[in-house]
């Protein structure tokens, strides 16, 4: 009796596709990396390999809604074409990118229009249709200029229509944008015009030959009298009200976040212009850019955690580089005596709102100078670029927790503010520190350790001089740089190719400069003693040894230059991704690089184990 009643509730359960005859056919499309290890078939559509019967189905289901397509392209427009966009938006991504790519396909057969033509003449950007059309009282209302024909190109963003002979479309493209006023009334040929308007969907790219015009409303336009698919777009784009909200989208996908927001686009214009400036301050002062290796066999001239790397024909480990450092100093030895590059490094350190495992830096060296010359390059050179920025003012606003958080006001109005290292931290600490020419010492150790636990510091294994040091500038003075400021003084332990201090013993002569809390600079005056230079490189090793992936090991090559002679020199580093960061207003260092480092989405073919998966941005 229980085995009847089961039955008689499985009978009452409704069906799990039902019909519904008044919405649009419903193409289901199921996992079978799920069903089955793997397709035997790949769908000639949408490239998946499924199974023989997924297959079969599939193309049953192609042929019965492609022949309600025809039969709906045999009913009159007036009547097809508002459902037809209605239902269109009702479908789902995979829906639609199936039923656009199926549209697209045809066209490729059919050559009735090439939807991926190989040219089309541009006579101006939209920028400068803009510029020069724009002017008041050149074109009236409602009219356009008939002895003026051009041609622009563009993204689709947004379509409405007004009746069936009229259309206007939003067209983006560098940035600006311009509206199409398709009227078939302005066509060369009225079927051809209304045929191709039917083929339109936002995000497609076209081109548009007409004339500059002004709607009733009097907004600059272009009428077409044709216009050309150039492009098509297979996918839904976002809603143009809601834009691209979700942040892995964002930079998982970067060339859609750039369709969609005009504020990623500025971003980057910003970090190129940035870059730009950077560059042509440098060559003023008559500096040489270089470039130099990206891989080496020591990874020197940073603290830092390096990748490692494989070279196949030598049959070699080798590092990416963490800095160029040794080797800039190698060419300010061979005479070279202003040298910069600005490129890519690499650290194999983790990810968080300010730190990318790759970022853009740019080091300098300048012969016969120190670090108070390079702390007033510094204060000259982002002075003057943030008033380039910002229309000659030296305020930035910057929200570290978002928009809506709190608010840091800097000023890059020089003089900066400086910090003594050691001084800030016994005002801080209310603790008198160590001589300097003791800070290296096993005993200035435990006072470090004892001062952290005081302080309730942590620091991670293992607890060096150097790292404890460092720990506690980021709890006591780090916070104190809002506006652009300097903290120098630092012991000669943090700081193993920087020259000892002038006039006090145990320090070196170094700065680093920091904003809203964080650094974004480091310079000193360099180390060109090869004895003492040995003898650093040999302290950084017994770290390393202690278990400091951060500590260097010693760069023979490096120290047999400084034997040959460097000249008294400065050099400075800036990491370009954080300043940008602060420039823009970004919270987060994925906003500043066009593909930043990210955990790979799980698929199938990356969590089987029978081949490695992706090792970076998907």
């Amino acid at each position: 009796m229980q085995r009847l009643r089961f039955l008689d509730s499985l009978r009452q359960i409704p069906s799990r596709y039902p019909v519904r005859p008044a919405k649009p056919p419903i193409i289901l499309l199921r996992n079978m990396a799920s069903e089955s290890p793997a397709g035997t078939h790949q769908d000639p559509v949408t490239g998946e390999m499924i199974s023989k019967t997924e297959l079969k189905r599939r193309e049953k289901q192609r042929e019965r809604d492609a022949k309600k397509a025809e039969k709906a392209a045999a009913a009159p427009p007036q009547a097809a074409s508002k459902p037809a966009a209605a239902n269109e938006d009702d479908l789902n991504p995979n829906q639609y990118f199936e039923l656009r790519a199926r549209t697209i396909q045809k066209l490729k057969e059919t050559q009735s229009p090439n939807p991926y033509p190989h040219k089309f003449h541009v006579s101006q950007s939209i920028t400068s249709f803009i510029e020069e059309y724009n002017e008041e009282g050149l074109i009236s209302a409602g009219q356009k200029l008939e002895n003026v024909i051009v041609s622009l190109s563009g993204r689709v963003h947004n379509i409405r229509s007004s009746g069936n002979k009229l259309k206007f479309y939003d067209l983006h493209g560098e940035g600006a944008q311009v509206q199409i006023l398709a009227n078939v009334r302005d066509a060369e040929n009225s079927d051809e015009f209304m045929s191709t308007q039917a083929l339109f969907r936002r995000g497609d790219i076209v081109g548009v030959i007409g004339h500059p015009s002004r709607s009733q409303k009097g907004e600059l336009s272009i009428s077409p009298s044709s216009m050309v698919l150039l492009a098509p777009n297979l996918h839904q784009l976002p809603s143009a009200h809601f834009g691209l909200k979700d942040q892995e989208t964002r930079y998982r996908k970067r060339y859609l976040d750039l369709i969609m927001s005009p504020n990623t686009r500025n971003i980057f214009i910003t970090r190129a212009r940035v870059i730009n400036y950077l560059r042509r301050y440098l060559d003023n002062l008559g500096f040489l850019e270089v470039e130099t290796p990206m891989t080496s066999m020591v990874a020197g001239g940073a603290t830092a955690r390096p990748f490692v790397t494989h070279h196949n024909d030598l049959d070699l480990d080798l590092y990416l580089r963490v800095a160029p450092e040794l080797y800039l100093k190698q060419l300010t030895v061979g005479g070279l005596d202003r040298v910069y590059e600005i490129g890519r490094v690499f650290r194999n350190e983790g990810i968080d709102l300010t730190h990318n495992p790759e970022f853009t830096l740019c080091e300098f060296y300048m012969a016969y100078a120190d670090m108070y010359d390079l702390m007033e390059i510094t204060e000259d050179l982002l002075e003057s670029m943030v008033k380039c920025l910002n229309g000659g003012s030296t305020i930035v606003k910057y929200h570290p927790e978002g928009k809506d958080g709190k608010e840091l006001v800097m000023d890059f109005k020089t003089p900066w503010k400086r910090y003594d290292m050691i001084e800030t931290l016994e005002e801080k600490t209310g603790t008198k520190f160590p001589p300097g020419d003791t800070l290296h010492t096993a005993e200035t150790n435990k006072f470090l350790r004892d001062l952290c636990v005081k302080h309730n510091v942590d620091c991670s294994e293992p607890r060096t001089n150097a790292r404890l040091l460092d720990k506690l500038v980021g709890d006591f003075i780090e916070p104190l740089c809002i506006s652009p400021a300097f903290i120098t003084g630092h012991p000669q332990v943090m700081s193993p190719l920087a020259k000892n201090h002038r006039s006090r013993p145990g320090l070196c002569e170094r700065f680093e400069g920091f904003m809203c809390g964080k650094e974004f600079c480091n310079a000193y005056t360099e180390l060109n003693d090869p004895f003492e230079q040995r003898l650093r490189f040999e302290e950084q090793s017994r770290q390393k040894e202690q278990g400091d992936d951060e500590a260097q090991g010693v760069d023979e090559v490096f120290v047999d230059a400084l034997e040959h002679g460097l000249p008294p020199t400065a050099g400075w580093g800036m990491g370009i991704d954080r300043l940008i960061m602060f420039l823009t207003d970004s919270p987060n260092i994925k906003e500043v690089l066009l593909f930043p480092a990210m955990k790979p989405i799980e698929t199938a073919a990356n969590t089987s184990g029978k081949e490695p998966g992706p090792a970076g941005q998907l």
